[in-house]
């Protein structure tokens, strides 16, 4: 049987809940939607927020939340969404491309302050848009050090803050999950480490939670909720319907779980990794990793593992195929262009079951 590279995690509950929706005959914008930003703010604790149709609406409205002006433009990394190029040039803005290091996927303060040195005399930067790229959380502090505004894209790193205590039995570890979970949204000082003036938490099908499609997008002070609050009486054609925030709000609820479960299928994959000769990213914080994804730079490109993945029944895909850099839409920017040929991405999510990610780390261990 065919081992897939990705798969929704959509149990039970969240099949429950959007029926529910359905035989209410309230599935356009409404209560569920506020109910969703009520959970999604007890785990994040932000200020304000607005549940969107996209996360290309959320930057959008981002954008315009902080008055950025045509001709401005907006620094992004080389392995950001190919979306972000469409929404910064339908505002007449100019991206500013920005490389990573081989090492790490996310661009740093030293890529962006290169990138600054080298852009057209004059061009104003009015914003940077910080993407969590594979899950992994870039140093954000040290970015908005630099006095421009930061859009920080949490939508694959959601719960890399969330520390796991160990290891549970089933029924057991689902009530010790929902009541660590319950604890860490009453914690005052939760370690929600986020420093952009606007997050943007997506909820794509690919995305760390899914609602099938949206996003949130969220303030975490007062002062920068003020902006948000202009967009509140916004038309409900831009806003998230409750058939969608019904399987988001689920979604929240088993994060713990499905971030636990991610955590040891990766376990598995690490060790399988260490007998390879390909590179894994490292994350900056090692206990910080939600394990979005599973990936490794390989040493030439990916046309043979791919092929030889395939002769196993096992697929695997290009990490950066619907990036800037993947599309080949960015310029000097050759590392995020190098990576975009050489990174691949493994089977990772929660519903894959223990012998098919022994299959994978089997898979892993022989690579070409």
């Amino acid at each position: 049987m065919k081992i897939e590279v990705y798969s929704p995690t959509i149990r039970r509950k969240e099949m429950d809940a959007v029926l529910t929706a359905m035989v209410e005959e309230k599935i356009g914008p409404g209560e569920r939607s506020r109910l969703l930003i009520q959970t999604a703010r007890e785990q994040l604790r932000f200020d304000y927020a607005l549940a969107l149709r996209s996360p290309a609406v959320a930057l959008h409205l981002a954008l315009k939340a902080l008055n950025a002006r045509a001709g401005q433009a907006v620094a992004v990394s080389a392995l950001s969404p190919r979306y972000y190029l469409q929404v910064i040039e339908d505002l007449q803005l100019t991206p500013l491309f920005c490389d990573v290091s081989y090492d790490f996927p996310c661009m740093s303060r030293e890529t962006i302050e290169s990138a600054f040195a080298n852009k057209p005399e004059g061009l104003e930067v009015c914003a940077v848009v910080l993407h969590h790229t594979l899950g992994f959380m870039p140093d954000a502090l040290a970015i908005a050090e630099l006095g421009i505004p930061v859009i920080e894209d949490i939508s694959q790193s959601y719960g890399s803050w969330i520390k796991i205590a160990g290891k549970k039995n089933s029924e057991e570890g689902e009530t010790a999950a929902a009541s660590a979970a319950a604890d860490n949204a009453k914690k005052e000082d939760a370690p929600v480490k986020l420093s952009g003036v606007f997050c943007i938490l997506g909820l794509e099908e690919r995305d760390m939670l899914t609602s099938g499609g949206g996003a949130l997008l969220f303030a975490m002070n007062r002062r920068d909720g003020a902006a948000l609050r202009n967009f509140s009486s916004i038309a409900d054609e831009y806003c998230l319907p409750d058939i969608n925030a019904a399987l988001a709000v689920v979604q929240f609820k088993e994060a713990l779980r499905n971030i636990e479960r991610r955590r040891d299928i990766a376990s598995v994959y690490v060790q399988a990794s260490l007998r390879t000769r390909h590179k894994r990213f490292i994350p900056l914080v090692e206990d910080e990793y939600n394990n979005y994804s599973f990936s490794l730079v390989l040493e030439a490109g990916l046309k043979d593992v791919i092929a030889y993945a395939k002769k196993k029944e096992i697929v695997v895909e290009s990490a950066f195929e619907n990036t800037l850099a993947g599309g080949q839409l960015c310029a000097n920017c050759p590392v995020g262009n190098s990576l975009a040929l050489r990174t691949v991405l493994f089977p990772m999510y929660p519903r894959l079951r223990s012998q098919d990610a022994e299959r994978v780390s089997r898979l892993i261990m022989t690579l070409p």
